[in-house]
């Protein structure tokens, strides 16, 4: 893989509301490929985007039919689909447990949106251009 080309991860399934309420915020709304049944805000992803999972089960084979890169999830409560995800192959990502726990959720997808995978630093740069 060309790194310097590299643009991120292209195809997200959303698990929580929050996450793919963010990356719309973001305007990285094509990114996403699936979301939860939960998702209400914003509600075009609701209209448009495939629903995939409740909250704490999913449908694993509709996930992996959408060829994600990666899947972001709320790790604790989503743990079994997470281990499964991760046996697949898939990248599982997120616990937002706390308000630290939001603002790295909102700037991890920042960051994975906007940056070639080998600059992704733990720094809180997301969270200045919101």
């Amino acid at each position: 893989m060309n790194l310097d080309a590299y643009k991120g991860p292209q195809r997200i399934v959303c698990l929580t509301e929050e996450t793919a309420e963010t990356l719309y915020l973001l305007g990285e709304e094509a990114r996403i490929v699936g979301i939860s049944g939960f998702t209400v805000h914003p509600p075009q992803a609701r209209r448009r985007k495939p629903k995939v999972s409740a909250f704490a089960s999913a449908k694993i084979e509709k996930i992996l039919a959408l060829e994600p890169d990666p899947v972001f999830g709320f790790s604790d409560p989503q743990a079994d689909i997470a281990a499964e995800l991760i046996r697949a192959g898939i990248a599982h990502v997120f616990n937002q447990r706390t308000v630290a726990g939001i603002f790295d959720m909102i700037d991890r997808s920042w960051e994975l949106g906007r940056r070639p995978l080998r600059t992704i630093s733990s720094g809180r740069s997301g969270s200045a251009h919101l």
